[in-house]
């Protein structure tokens, strides 16, 4: 694994949030986003129930998760989001950027006082079974913090918050879900896979084989069986699935092991 610190970044990328939100009319609040069904009034609510849920968790140690019989983890989470998103319809969008403002900063709290090398609060399970360090954890909010905030972007067409500082650290949180995308491709140890990002926010990383598993690393010891070169928007959309794994295939560049890029480009960085 790669280790982060994205603490600092939280208030970088609210700060642009917030801006983005209070320039908004009217008519862009209600504008339909790549989240199905949501609207950018809706995208925002979520950002602030995630906030809530995890000062609640995370500072307050409170459980209030209640699943329905039979729910897995995706089905509830589904099901809460959209319960929270639809009772927020009440909310004003003043009222709603002055929520997200006031609760950023408790989250930041919570996070600047965390073990970065602790354990995490929530296991981040796209990244591989078992525990997760806190980093990752706190990685993984950040990058859904900027990802939701892309979305936004998106459906009003306001690009921004692409500054290599606020991005890079997204493709890099992201490329923890290579070792699971490579998970049933069983190769010798030492066999290496590359990842090639273009931009000033990218970079190369290598996966690296021990005879079962697969490790994430920014060094390379010798030619990868397989590369995948591509963008860093192309990047983020597939780990998110804001494009579909075929379209970014098209726009990524292949070489080598047919079934090792195969799998690279299976990449899911979210809970589905």
């Amino acid at each position: 694994m790669i280790p982060l610190d994205t603490r600092p970044l939280f208030p970088l990328e609210r700060r642009a949030l917030l801006e983005l939100l209070r320039s908004l009319d009217s008519a862009d609040w209600v504008r339909p986003t790549v989240c199905p069904g949501w609207t950018v009034h809706d995208v925002a609510a979520h950002v602030l129930n995630d906030y809530l849920r995890r000062i609640s968790g995370s500072r307050d140690r409170y459980g209030g998760a209640v699943f329905d019989d039979g729910e897995t983890l995706p089905v509830y989470l589904a099901r809460v989001n959209d319960e929270f998103v639809r009772a927020m319809g009440q909310c004003s969008p003043r009222l709603l950027v002055d929520l997200l403002d006031h609760l950023g900063p408790q989250l930041d709290t919570v996070w600047a006082a965390t073990d970065l090398a602790g354990p995490a609060h929530l296991d981040v399970s796209w990244a591989g079974p078992g525990a997760s360090p806190a980093w990752l954890d706190i990685a993984r909010d950040y990058t859904e913090f900027w990802v939701h905030q892309q979305q936004i972007r998106d459906a009003v067409s306001r690009p921004g918050a692409d500054e290599v500082v606020l991005m890079r650290p997204v493709l890099v949180a992201f490329l923890h879900a290579l070792p699971v995308a490579l998970h049933d491709r069983i190769r010798p140890r030492g066999t290496e896979v590359r990842v090639e990002i273009t931009g000033p926010a990218g970079g190369r990383w290598t996966a690296v084989s021990d005879g079962a598993n697969w490790d994430l690393t920014d060094a390379a010891a010798t030619e990868p069986a397989a590369t995948v070169r591509t963008d860093p928007d192309t990047f983020w959309r597939l780990a998110t699935r804001g494009i579909t794994i075929d379209d970014a295939r098209r726009r990524c560049e292949l070489d080598g092991d047919p079934e090792l890029t195969e799998s690279m480009t299976t990449l899911l960085a979210v809970v589905a």
